[in-house]
């Protein structure tokens, strides 16, 4: 691993035995936009989930994994977490809730279990990429494994980009 040391999502894998593979990229940090991350490594778009941390008015953190294509419906995401309303959370606060920073935000090996859930898109997919828990490195596996472990729901929560 040239320059990455095991992050703590791929050990979490590793422990549970799931598959994966993982892949490094360059990255601007000026722009982290996931369509880079899919470009970069000549992945389609509807591979490539980004991580989203929103919070129910009840103060609840939830996950939201949904293509890089697509944007997050927060009527939608409430309603798939039984919530009244979601909205997502300040960036300054990424790092104190999840344990990772902007563009390496993984919905594997957050600071705590939050309940989490994927944009029914990725039932369409052979397999799935997401940030292996730091800037520049995605981890490709297969959806049901990652579905699995995070024990996340599959709903429709996206507006289609």
């Amino acid at each position: 691993m040239a320059g990455f040391k095991k992050t703590n999502a791929m050990r979490m894998l590793d422990k549970a035995g799931v598959d994966y593979t993982y892949q490094e990229y360059k990255y601007d940090e000026n722009d982290l936009d996931g369509h880079h991350v899919a470009e970069y490594l000549k992945i389609p778009y509807e591979e490539v989930f980004k991580t989203l941390v929103a919070k129910s008015e009840s103060g609840e953190y939830l996950v939201y994994c949904i293509c890089v294509d697509d944007e997050i419906d927060l009527k939608k995401a409430a309603k798939l977490a039984g919530a009244k309303r979601v909205e997502m959370i300040h960036v300054k606060d990424l790092l104190g809730v999840t344990g990772y920073i902007r563009g390496g935000c993984s919905p594997i090996g957050m600071k705590k279990k939050y309940r989490t859930f994927f944009d029914e898109m990725i039932e369409l997919v052979d397999d799935v990429c997401v940030s292996g828990g730091q800037r520049g490195l995605q981890l490709r596996l297969k959806p049901a494994d990652l579905i699995a472990f995070t024990e996340a729901v599959v709903g429709d929560f996206a507006m289609r980009g």
